[in-house]
């Protein structure tokens, strides 16, 4: 049983992820089973060139980016457990029980964190009924987001990134799947508002 399992390898969920990784050493944490499933075929970044991203050097390819943030997670905070090569399809049950169902695996978790793209092509069952049209992308281009109070859809039930209704933009998405992860230290803090900050002092 996780804890909070996260679904999507791109800039929102790696994000989300680093930034629970980051708080290990709090005792609100230190109990916590976290989980990403890191698919990011889908990913917007594979083709992104980005100049733009604070703290990214200019010309970094998303490609890359993706790569290096796999390594990243798995390096500095390798006790959360990193599943790839797995596609979701379903998510059944309510919290704090959730069944979160891969073409491989089935996986039982407390919370979710849903970051994967906003394209239409969206199709986890189970989740269907919280699509609605993307309030911020050009209608032509039929971009969904799933209905949510500030990243919150349902209890236990998270989104971010674009498919939380933010523009595409690297840094709009990193800030979304952040900005959740402190929502879920909040709350494991017993709702004590919370965030992950190293030092060098």
């Amino acid at each position: 049983m996780f804890d909070v399992l996260l679904i999507g390898g791109g800039v929102s969920g790696m994000s989300c992820a680093l930034v629970l990784g980051s708080a290990k050493n709090k005792a609100f944490v230190a109990d916590k089973k976290i989980g990403i499933i890191t698919h990011q075929k889908a990913s917007a970044l594979q083709e992104a060139l980005i100049n733009n991203g604070y703290g990214i050097s200019p010309g970094k390819l998303g490609s890359e980016l993706l790569s290096e943030s796999i390594q990243h997670l798995s390096e500095t905070y390798p006790h959360i457990d990193q599943i790839p090569d797995e596609k979701v399809l379903k998510i059944e049950g309510e919290y704090p029980e959730f069944s979160v169902i891969t073409n491989k695996n089935t996986y039982k978790s407390k919370m979710i964190v849903v970051g994967i793209g906003a394209a239409n092509t969206f199709a986890i069952e189970g989740l269907m009924h919280y699509v609605e049209p993307h309030q911020k992308a050009p209608t032509e281009k039929q971009r969904i987001q799933l209905k949510n109070n500030d990243h919150k859809v349902a209890e236990g039930i998270y989104v971010a990134g674009t498919l939380a209704g933010s523009r595409s933009q690297v840094a709009i998405a990193a800030g979304s799947g952040a900005s959740v992860a402190t929502d879920i230290l909040t709350l494991w803090n017993g709702g004590n508002h919370t965030q992950a900050h190293d030092s060098i002092r």
